[in-house]
């Protein structure tokens, strides 16, 4: 062994340019370096705008199509990627869980957001998922600004972009509505707005700022909302053109206060200020509050990347008013169409073209009106959640002696009243097993178990994930409802969402400008997958509750 070791060594020794070989040839890790030339720095956008379009179904992508213009839906289309196949991956999809699951990737049994108001226990009460009683209003004299996202329990990915650089990024949110706001800009947001219709004003909270910026007061002082409402709302084209939506006047659509019918014109000028809020020129306000704020805060404009998140409440106000088959909804997202090219056109001229990074998607979808439904031959009929909780209330009453057994009925859930059933010496189990019995009596419900036996109940997926992905077990009920197809609940005129299914569930979500390649995907994809999909493309950590994948169809 030892003679062959020695026979080796003498044949290196012997070989003078193998050993020269093997000292002058680079690696090929090392040669390839060398041909490519490294960046001095990442490559990200000058900024993000991130949309979401209350209660926009994805099928307005392409319902309206062919009536709107080149600059605006078209052009997202057109030059961006669209995921046609967006799903929300949990329940009840309501306005606030949409909002926050977009901006942090997670749900609602993570970041706790799990509906636009929850009952407490511990309070005896309903809780709203943006209610801050330490903090104030900032812009005017009202409760309007009593807000913050310190119900939120993650961080949301304006959240991580500031984080990423030591907070030298700037994130503003902006809506009509309190937590379109402010549960998409996050925690460290230089600022959210929102608007106070009580007042006419934009307002934000002292969590934010002391006071007004100079610029947003100057705003408010325009009185934008007395100016658009001067005029009646009439259709933006001759109204014998809507013939994809169903006739003007409907005994099913609900009417605006002081008005004999649900037909246009609709004159408003004697509602208040708030009204704004129902009509297509609440969204064309927040567009243009939106842009006063990225020029005052100059987004944009500096060394790293900012973050604009926009939320356009009109949308829903108007669809639960009036339904997604109406001439109202026709409308409002014709003329949403042209503040969209209008906005484009904008970005394009202040940040420049392929400069930033657009997204626009919604929080919740929404269900046709039943009285729509009923018109046609089709299912779907109303069902009144505190009327079931009255009813039930009553029918355990005389059962078994316990007053006030259930304590609130919200998102679809029921809370049972726990010190109530433990004082009168009753079995909570039995309790709960008659309501769930009384629950399955009635044509509306679907399903009906206690949330401690979701993981064994029978249920279909997705409805099993959805509901688990909505479960938070120091916020959430003790008992679940599933409405049958096509129920909602609400009352004789409007309608609403809230369940699992694809009219609630599916959305649009359509990227545009710096990175992205136009074309689109129908994988199934999840609303949890814009967050971790945003911090890819600006080489951030994502947000501490993301579940959501990266969708790398997008730059591919």
């Amino acid at each position: 062994m030892k003679r062959m070791y020695l026979v080796v060594m003498a044949l290196v020794l012997m070989s003078p340019s193998l050993w020269a070989q093997k000292a002058t040839s680079p690696k090929p890790f090392q040669a390839a370096t060398a041909s490519k030339k490294i960046p001095k720095q990442i490559d990200r956008p000058k900024l993000v705008v991130g949309m979401v379009v209350d209660q926009m179904r994805w099928d307005y992508l392409y319902r309206f199509y062919n009536r709107y213009t080149d600059q605006g839906f078209k052009r997202l289309l057109h030059e961006g990627f669209t995921c046609e196949n967006t799903l929300i991956n949990y329940t009840p999809t309501i306005t606030a869980c949409g909002h926050t699951c977009v901006y942090t990737g997670s749900v609602p049994a993570i970041h706790g957001i799990i509906g636009n108001s929850w009952y407490n226990p511990a309070l005896g009460r309903s809780v709203y998922c943006a209610e801050d009683t330490t903090v104030t209003t900032v812009g005017s004299n009202s409760n309007a600004g009593k807000m913050s996202p310190r119900n939120m329990l993650v961080t949301t990915i304006g959240d991580e972009l500031r984080l990423s650089n030591n907070f030298q990024s700037k994130v503003i949110g902006v809506a009509i509505k309190d937590r379109g706001a402010i549960l998409p800009a996050g925690h460290s947001a230089n600022a959210a707005f929102w608007y106070d219709g009580g007042t006419g004003n934009w307002v934000s909270s002292t969590y934010y700022m002391k006071q007004l910026p100079v610029w947003a007061q100057e705003f408010n002082n325009q009185k934008w909302p007395e100016q658009y409402l001067k005029q009646p709302w009439t259709t933006l084209y001759p109204i014998e053109t809507y013939t994809l939506s169903t006739a003007d006047d409907k005994a099913y659509e609900a009417r605006f206060k002081g008005a004999n019918n649900s037909a246009f014109p609709h004159d408003l000028s004697k509602n208040g200020t708030g009204v704004i809020n129902s009509t297509p020129f609440g969204n064309t306000m927040t567009l243009e509050f939106a842009k006063k704020a990225l020029e005052a805060n100059n987004l944009g404009k500096g060394p790293v990347t900012d973050f604009l998140a926009i939320s356009l409440s009109s949308t829903d106000y108007v669809g639960h008013q009036f339904g997604p088959n109406s001439i109202e909804a026709e409308d409002t997202y014709l003329r949403l169409d042209k503040d969209l090219g209008e906005l484009f056109h904008y970005l394009d001229t202040k940040i420049g073209k392929g400069q930033y990074v657009f997204f626009i998607t919604a929080d919740h979808g929404v269900a046709h009106v039943p009285g729509f439904m009923e018109e046609n031959k089709l299912p779907g009929e109303t069902w009144s959640e505190r009327n079931a909780m009255n009813i039930l209330n009553g029918q355990i009453s005389k059962e078994f002696g316990v007053d006030k057994a259930i304590a609130a009925a919200d998102n679809y859930q029921f809370w049972m009243n726990h010190d109530a059933i433990a004082n009168a010496g009753k079995k909570e189990s039995e309790i709960r097993e008659y309501i769930i019995a009384q629950l399955m009596k009635m044509p509306a419900i679907a399903n009906a178990f206690s949330l401690s036996n979701l993981m064994t109940t029978p249920l279909p997926e997705p409805m099993r994930g959805m509901l688990a992905n909505g479960y938070h077990a120091k916020r959430s009920g003790d008992i679940q409802v599933i409405l049958s197809p096509g129920w909602i609940d609400g009352g004789k005129t409007g309608t609403t969402h809230g369940l699992w299914y694809p009219y609630d569930a599916h959305i649009p979500l359509v990227w545009m400008g710096w990175g992205v390649k136009p074309g689109k995907t129908n994988r199934t994809i999840g609303m949890t997958d814009i967050s971790p999909t945003l911090a890819a493309m600006l080489h951030i950590q994502m947000p501490s509750g993301t579940v959501g994948k990266v969708i790398e169809e997008i730059t591919k």
